[in-house]
């Protein structure tokens, strides 16, 4: 397929005349990122980047032609293969914008089914790899700079598609630009306001899952940028300087993090994850990984997880009316999720489906757990790591009949068959536990792309070493991918103060 991910290059590839390759160092869905260097001992003169002079000797220190230094110089560089998209890309590069929220390429080779981006590398990161949440400021500060950026696009007639985590390039300086964007469309003329209503609404959900749990008023303000409320730029931009100083004067403790990863082997991020905040008392946090790929895994865990939000917020009285009341409203979100992953597959006629784990975090103190499938709920106590849900799942009921033992089933070839799961039948049964939570404890919900990865022993390594939970949380993910990486890797952990 010609929109199938591209073998890698591997280290020391040469490509074209400038560039060799360091190695791999990311892959985001539709996209895979290097570090090259333009050292090429096999070519006999070396390019000067600052005058574009290509016949300096390969030993020359200094430009022939403008004296300016000639050294080895380090790239980023993004390799994509939707070959769709490569003219407008092309198109984009050759109108040499300059925005200072814009990252542009230097370079552009279209080399057999893949268009390679250059960017000049000096340690930058992507968002890809923050996890949430991060700040009130940091995010009215990233919605100011991406709006200012998108309507200086939008007045040169280039239109954007949705924007993704991978596309948001941190700079040294910590500032955010964005490179390597969709484009859908170049014109001569600044592009109506319609147009950009998708964007705005897609760049205000964004934005939304890097709110804290508890920042409320912003990620309600975001939701409804999300559904609509602000269809220009303009409006936007101006309803975020109009809530900055309230919004961005608040700060909550560093006490949770969410983060999800496509993997290195998916194309696909099928994962879905959630949090929102149930009153003065409560807050639901939830983990999906859904199975039916494009239009259908990705569709089910994202119906399933704005579902659970949506009804658990409608309920939240139920909060107030003891522990019997509260397992109730959190077995009917399960139930409402999982009938309209159903609904879903049946207007379809396809069969998505996803796993679910959710914790509701009553005053504190009080775990209440539900799960449908393999997707896990951990407790990390004094060093240990217990597991609190058991999985739905073929190679489960072997251990459980003491056919395998647990070590047996990590590699079991029936690893993947679930014997529940949320949208395959109607009224699924759901599992409920309840854990008594102590200060210091920390909860742990993940898919199996990280638990299938990584050892408990090792997942509890981890978060003994870092007590940031933004900062666990990326490790984690980089675990995953050590451990192979061969799922979708999403989690949420929450600090118990």
């Amino acid at each position: 397929m010609a929109d199938s991910r591209p073998p890698h290059f591997p280290p020391g590839t040469f490509l074209g005349d400038h560039y060799k390759v360091e190695g791999l160092v990311r892959l985001a869905e539709g996209r895979m990122f290097y570090l090259v260097d333009d050292d090429r001992p096999d070519q006999p003169h070396r390019r000067c980047l600052a005058c574009g002079m290509r016949d300096n000797p390969r030993e020359a220190r200094l430009c022939r032609n403008c004296g300016k230094a000639l050294g080895i110089r380090r790239y980023l560089m993004t390799s994509r293969w939707v070959q769709s998209q490569f003219d407008a890309w092309q198109v984009f590069v050759q109108r040499d914008l300059e925005h200072p929220g814009l990252t542009l390429p230097v370079d552009v080779l279209r080399l057999d089914d893949q268009m390679l981006s250059f960017v000049p590398y000096q340690g930058e990161g992507l968002m890809l790899d923050e996890a949430s949440p991060l700040s009130n400021q940091r995010i009215l500060h990233l919605a100011q700079r991406v709006v200012g950026t998108l309507a200086y696009l939008a007045s040169r007639g280039v239109q954007v598609g949705p924007l993704r985590r991978s596309q948001l390039l941190i700079g040294a300086d910590g500032l955010v630009r964005l490179f390597d964007l969709d484009i859908v469309d170049v014109r001569a003329r600044t592009l109506p306001p319609e147009i950009m209503e998708d964007i705005v609404r897609q760049m205000a959900v964004l934005l939304g899952s890097y709110c804290h749990v508890q920042s409320g008023a912003l990620a309600d303000f975001l939701h409804l940028a999300g559904s609509g409320d602000y269809p220009s730029l303009r409006e936007f931009g101006r309803a975020i300087e109009q809530r900055f100083d309230t919004y961005a004067a608040m700060a909550f403790p560093p006490t949770l993090s969410g983060m999800s990863d496509v993997g290195l082997a998916r194309q696909l991020n099928e994962d879905n994850w959630g949090w929102t905040s149930l009153g003065r008392n409560g807050e639901l946090y939830i983990v999906a990984d859904g199975m039916g790929g494009h239009d259908g895994g990705e569709v089910a865990s994202h119906i399933a997880v704005t579902t659970m939000r949506r009804i658990a917020r409608d309920r939240e009285g139920a909060l107030e009316e003891g522990r019997e009341r509260i397992e109730s409203m959190l077995h009917e979100a399960f139930t409402r999720a999982n009938n309209a992953v159903k609904d879903e597959a049946d207007r379809k006629g396809n069969d998505m489906g996803t796993t679910l784990v959710a914790m509701l975090l009553h005053d504190g103190r009080h775990a209440y757990v539900a799960n449908v499938g393999d997707s896990r709920a951990y407790l990390y106590r004094d060093g240990t790591l217990h597991q609190i849900t058991t999985d739905h799942s073929f190679v489960q009921k072997l251990v459980e009949r003491g056919k395998i033992s647990k070590a047996e089933a990590r590699n079991h070839p029936q690893s993947n068959i679930l014997l529940r799961t949320v949208g395959t039948e109607r009224d699924v049964e759901v599992d409920l536990f309840r854990v008594a939570l102590e200060p210091g404890d920390r909860v742990l919900l993940c898919s199996d792309g990280l638990w299938g990865e990584v050892e408990d022993n090792d997942i509890a390594g981890i978060l003994s070493t870092y007590s940031d939970p933004r900062v666990a949380a990326r490790e984690l993910v980089r675990a995953s991918h050590q451990g192979g990486g061969k799922d979708n890797c999403t989690l949420t952990l929450v600090g118990i103060k």
